[in-house]
């Protein structure tokens, strides 16, 4: 089995189902000639030629909103946000439009589309280039909102994803494009959308985390066994919008204890979703307050600064520790 980049296996997933499905295309701006900003399309355009992968001008709505008219046609179109940031722009087509269609036709059209969108900090980037937004597609109803955090998941995830018949926004974490490799099957291989990973098994606490974040907490976690001596269970959230809140309960009813990670801004976050949930579904056997260790709330910080903003595995670890002392 070979050992792949998360770029690496995105770019075999998108390969796979467009050999497989005819109706798949990319669309994006420089998806094609160039391979992606990130390499991500490389060598897509050489296999399947232009009429399936289509470089766009410099507009994401018009991107969105292309995408969406080939799939209520017959099309699955995969489309390319450069930047997360840049997705804003394209923000009434998804929400007025992607997300509404099944609604709005009364189940006469669907809209099977994907939009991929590289998210969050920690590569240096500029201003719109390293925000972590997801709570605002999460939010919005009609849309499954999806982000893997290794480079197996992301294959798997973007495959499901892919033969998804409704909207899906993919955030993929540019932290891991590179920086971990994973065996990743050359055989076809999907999960599920909608249901959390359970990455790590313990009594003594729950932890949840996504993308980048997962694995911090998962260093956190080490440590706090080695010197604390108490086992977490870690989940790989991996779907945020349809939300996992049964698998979190569960686990949330054996520790008694939920710590939540994301890199995204603390105040209306997605950390306060889940554990209000766990507040509705376990509260009784909650032994302390849900804690929080998140982004700060201001935008990121340009490059000096930029790991400052983002939780590290030792203030993750200072979160799971206050939790347990309560």
């Amino acid at each position: 089995m070979a050992e792949r980049t998360m770029v690496q296996a995105i770019n075999l997933a998108l390969r796979q189902e467009m050999e497989r499905d005819e109706t798949v295309v990319l669309l994006g701006e420089d998806v094609g000639v160039d391979g992606g900003i990130f390499r991500v399309t490389e060598g897509l355009l050489d296999a399947f030629g232009e009429g399936r992968v289509i470089d766009t001008p410099l507009a994401e709505s018009a991107i969105v909103g292309s995408a969406v008219g080939m799939a209520i046609n017959g099309l699955r179109p995969v489309a390319e946000m450069q930047f997360s940031g840049f997705s804003y722009l394209a923000f009434n087509q998804i929400e007025a439009h992607a997300a509404r269609m099944r609604w709005r036709s009364g189940g006469r059209f669907a809209v099977p589309m994907v939009v991929r969108m590289p998210y969050g900090a920690g590569v240096r980037a500029l201003e719109h280039h390293s925000e972590s937004r997801e709570v605002y597609w999460a939010h919005t109803p009609g849309l499954k909102t999806v982000i893997p955090s290794t480079p197996r998941t992301a294959r798997a995830l973007l495959v499901s994803a892919i033969r998804d018949p409704d909207p899906v926004i993919f955030m993929e974490p540019k932290q891991v494009y590179r920086s971990i490799k994973e065996e990743v099957p050359d055989e076809e291989e999907t999960l599920p959308i909608g249901e959390a990973r359970r990455v790590r098994e313990g009594d003594g606490l729950t932890m949840v985390a996504w993308g980048a974040m997962l694995h911090r907490t998962l260093a956190a976690a080490e440590t706090l066994a080695e010197e604390d001596g108490v086992e977490a269970t870690v989940f790989d959230l991996a779907t945020l919008a349809p939300l996992d809140t049964d698998a979190i309960a569960e686990s949330v009813r054996r520790t008694g204890r939920l710590v939540v990670v994301h890199e995204a801004p603390q105040t209306y976050g997605p950390a306060a979703e889940i554990a209000q949930r766990v507040a509705e579904a376990a509260f009784l056997h909650l032994e302390a307050p849900v804690r929080r260790v998140a982004g700060w709330d201001t935008m990121v910080p340009y490059f000096a600064r930029e790991q400052n903003y983002m939780p590290d595995a030792a203030r993750i670890l200072d979160g799971a520790r206050a939790c347990l002392s309560y």
